[in-house]
């Protein structure tokens, strides 16, 4: 009875708009005092404990990384040599945005991040090459949430440390989903331009012009290749990849490029701090609420009664569909994580479903949950970037949404999908 009432207070005060952390810590102490289970005293006990781990300072230097990336130019140099190969199609710079977004996701891993700083520079170009804003809101939209499927991902961080999973087996699990998710969009991209009146991109495709465009964005494609290689190589651990990948761009930018001066960079620094204190503020809470699961054996009951009614584990993915695309519609990624996730794994693998695809599949809804009204973050982040409005975005989005979808399906139904490329290398 004292869980129930925690949910509904914690839900109660999520909907009356109050931060997520906050509702979450109001509901915990509700908990407390309705069942008397511990003091009061271990609120915040567990909330320091929850953000003493090492591993949760790549949270903050992935966030840095995306932003110092965004400041000192690189994401336009990676458009531009996106351009080289595809600009000449019709349509060319939308489908740029959705490669552009493929490649970034291996710095930042956060989607909002993405989605602000891929749609701050190619908005504008779409507008002068006749794209309609809505679509142009939509595609941005859309592709960011590429970002935390593609290593590095900030969600893959959160459970890795949730469930003590290994983190460069969720980050490889993410590769070919989140290519596959590039593909969708870029195929639904290519029925929706057939009807548009759009102008080619005009450039001279010769091994002079690549020589050149290459030379100008190589330094740019090797910030994603540092955090793959110290990722499969495990010569160094998650939080000093992303450190190393923070310092490699903050060099370019201010050393090589010098697009980046020293008023600049305290912008940045205080721009990522506020983002990542909000999802450390988030992730301080996990700890009690794992307590509370554990205490009230909300796992093991839930669990003997899948086992008990003999769900097959397919039946049971498609519920972890389903229950998770209706989270991703009424609440954030990571309180959904923390409060779910704990529950679901152990049940999961003990009817035999392989970890990492399920969590996959769990961040995979998620992310498209955030292209979903009520909560959804993209939706309203884009809406303001383009200036278009949220009613008309959700009829462009949705779409893209239902191919975003069928590779959940997809993967659902395939877990060689997710496990393939990490079983290569672990």
């Amino acid at each position: 009875m004292a869980i129930l009432i925690m949910f509904v207070v914690m839900f109660a005060l999520m909907f009356l708009g109050l931060e997520i952390f906050l509702s979450m810590g109001v509901a915990a102490a509700v908990y407390l005092l309705v069942s008397r289970n511990a003091p009061l005293t271990l609120i915040p006990t567990s909330m320091v404990n929850g953000i003493t781990s090492s591993s949760l300072l790549a949270i903050p230097f992935f966030i840095l990384a995306g932003e110092l990336m965004n400041r000192s130019g690189m994401t336009m140099r990676l458009v531009e040599f996106a351009r080289f190969f595809i600009g000449r199609w019709k349509g060319g710079l939308a489908y740029a945005v959705v490669v552009v977004n493929v490649i970034t996701a291996g710095v930042s891993g956060s989607a909002p991040a993405d989605c602000t700083a891929i749609s701050s520079v190619l908005l504008g170009p779409m507008k002068e090459e006749g794209y309609p804003d809505v679509f142009s809101a939509a595609i941005n939209a859309a592709a960011a949430t590429i970002g935390p499927i593609i290593p590095p991902s900030i969600p893959m961080v959160f459970i890795s440390l949730l469930t003590n999973l290994s983190v460069g087996r969720l980050f490889l699990g993410g590769v070919i989903p989140g290519l596959l998710m590039g593909g969708a969009l870029m195929a639904m991209c290519y029925f929706k331009i057939r009807r548009m009146d759009l102008p080619m991109y005009d450039q001279e495709h010769s091994f002079r012009i690549f020589w050149k465009t290459l030379k100008h964005s190589i330094l740019a494609l090797i910030a994603p290749i540092i955090i793959i290689v110290g990722v499969i190589s495990g010569l160094v651990t998650i939080t000093e990849v992303a450190i190393l990948a923070t310092a490699y761009v903050l060099f370019i930018g201010v050393v090589a490029w010098r697009t980046i001066t020293i008023k600049d960079i305290f912008g940045i620094f205080r721009k990522a701090v506020l983002f990542s204190s909000t999802i450390m503020a988030l992730f301080s809470v996990a700890g009690i609420f794992s307590w509370f699961i554990a205490v009230e054996g909300i796992g093991q009951r839930l669990g003997a009664y899948i086992l008990s009614v003999h769900m097959s584990p397919i039946v049971f993915l498609l519920f972890i569909n389903a229950l998770f695309i209706f989270l991703g519609c009424i609440m954030d990624a990571i309180p959904a994580m923390i409060i779910f996730v704990p529950v679901i794994l152990p049940i999961a693998v003990a009817l035999g479903i392989d970890p990492i695809h399920i969590c996959v599949i769990i961040v995979t809804n998620l992310m498209i949950g955030l292209l979903t009204p009520p909560v959804g973050g993209l939706l309203y982040i884009e809406s303001k970037l383009a200036n278009v409005p949220v009613n008309k975005l959700i009829k462009e989005l949705v779409p893209f949404i239902l191919v975003l979808f069928a590779v959940v399906g997809v993967m659902t139904f395939v877990p060689k999908i997710v496990t393939f490329v990490p079983s290569l290398f672990f």
